[in-house]
Parts: C-alpha cells; structure tokens; sequence
C-alpha cells in the first residue's frame, strides 16, 4: 500500500508492504530517483517477509517539495529519524547513493545507533565521492533540468548516460519518474530546486551534502553492522574508496557486483537482490 509519512511539515509518500509483525526494512533511492527505482527489491523483500517501507525522499516522486528549498543533508537526515520513529522497532536501512549518506550519518551521528538502525547497507556510496562521477550525475541532472518532448527522448538521454542497463521498450516504468507538465514535456519527479541549491549550486552532492570531514567522521564512527555494495563499473566508489571503507568499519561486509555501475539495484537487480538478501537474513531479529 502506498501510505505517507509526515516529517517535519512535509509529508512523505512510501510504499509500504510485508506482514506487519515482520522486522522492519526501509529503502531510500539516491538524489533525483524515486520509491519506484527499489520496486524489484522491495517486492522481493515482502515475499521473504519482511515489513518494507521504500520512501520518497522529500522533493521526490510524491513526497512534499520543501518550501523553503531546503534539501540539506541535515533535512534528509532529520526525516529518516522521523520515518524511523513512527516504526515499531529500528530496521536495516538500505541507502543509495543520497539515500545511503542520509542513512550513513543519521546512525552515526545518534547518541544510541542502535535506536536508529539494527544494520546499514551502503549501495555505492561511502564517506569517499570519486570528482569525476560527482560531475557526471551534476551535469546529466541539470543538463536535463527543462525535460524532454517525449518519453522515448528521455529513454535515449538515460541509456546515453547508464550504458550498464540495456534501454527499456516498455516505457511504463520511466514514466513513473516523470511528470508531464501541461505543455506536454516530461520533467523530472523532482523539485528542480534540488540540484539548484537555496544558493545556486550545482547538484545533489554539493558541499551540504558532500562534506568529506563529515563523512569520514561518520564512517569511523560506525558501530553497527554494515554491508557495502559497489557496482563494479561505478564512477561515483571507487576502489580505493571502498577499501578504505572496509578498513575503517571493522566487521564490515562487502559485495562487489559485475555488471553494473552507479544505479546498482536497476543495472543488476537479481544480483543485488542475492546480495542484501544473505545479509538481511543474517541479522533478521530473533523471535
């Protein structure tokens, strides 16, 4: 069922699933995607039964846009813990990209992490951004900012940027991601005010979000178990980044995915789905 959520004033929109005695998973997409972009994973979370909760970050798909423009890291962070706090017990979060900095630091930063997560799962992010992939999404996002004449055209522009992911003939799903204005161009199903910044910056990992000081701290700080998921073919984790990673959070465990780049679960979903599956089960609370 699709519920919503509020936070802050805002009301975030979430597909929420899985028997309601089930331990608790929450999903959260990267910057300029939506719930739907974990619509394969979170099925398969359901059916293994597990309570799954995939979440429209705030300026996304059908969550509020911020009135005051304000998609700061501490605005992401600040609904997780919101989210987190209208569940009956802390779940394993599962972040993407902006989805996994926000889960990153809401643990790490809480006085008592496990009060906000019993275990964290990383896909293709950490507390190093590699410059070039940073670029890469900033200029696709806003390079795009105006939208496209179609659905097919759009189609194009994404498999142009994604070659990891053959291009789709059924267009269903990418519509999901788009909204159709009235002068019939597809726009983003995001606040565009989101890659432009309160001040005019350029994209969703500007300094507010992308604090390398921050992150490092959050990382050295992180004491629950962890599961790191790199696309072996991302531009955004590097090698070297996720080593680092591993020898920073002692225990951590890591699945490193061929085939894919930086959208991990769309480029490889069954894959994905094999990889998070083994660690979910591992640290399913005891009954």
């Amino acid at each position: 069922m699709t519920d919503h959520i509020a936070a802050r004033g805002l009301h975030l929109a979430a597909d929420i699933g899985g028997p309601e005695d089930g331990p608790t998973v929450v999903l959260l997409h990267g910057g300029g995607q939506t719930r739907h972009s974990w619509a394969g994973t979170w099925r398969v979370l359901v059916d293994a039964g597990w309570r799954a909760t995939s979440l429209d970050l705030r300026g996304h798909g059908d969550s509020d846009w911020s009135d005051e423009g304000d998609y700061s890291l501490d605005a992401f962070v600040d609904d997780l813990r919101t989210v987190v706090g209208t569940l009956p017990s802390p779940p394993v979060l599962v972040g993407a990209s902006l989805g996994g900095l926000a889960s990153l630091v809401a643990v790490a930063e809480a006085p008592v992490q496990e009060d906000v997560a019993r275990a964290i799962v990383l896909v293709d992010v950490a507390h190093r951004v590699e410059e070039s992939g940073r670029d890469r999404i900033g200029a696709f996002m806003t390079g795009n900012i105006d939208g496209f004449a179609s659905l097919e055209e759009a189609a194009d522009a994404i498999a142009a940027y994604n070659p990891h992911r053959p291009r789709p003939k059924d267009l269903s799903g990418l519509a999901k991601n788009l909204r159709q204005r009235e002068d019939g161009r597809w726009v983003w199903h995001w606040d565009p005010r989101f890659v432009m910044g309160q001040l005019g910056s350029a994209d969703e990992t500007r300094a507010s979000v992308v604090d390398p000081f921050r992150l490092e701290k959050a990382v050295d700080a992180l004491a629950i178990p962890a599961l790191l998921v790199r696309g072996r073919s991302s531009d955004l984790l590097s090698e070297e980044g996720a080593r680092d990673f591993m020898e920073r959070v002692p225990g951590a465990e890591f699945a490193d995915v061929a085939g894919a780049g930086h959208m991990v679960a769309g480029d490889r979903n069954e894959i994905f789905n094999q990889a998070i599956l083994g660690f979910l089960e591992r640290h399913r609370p005891s009954t």
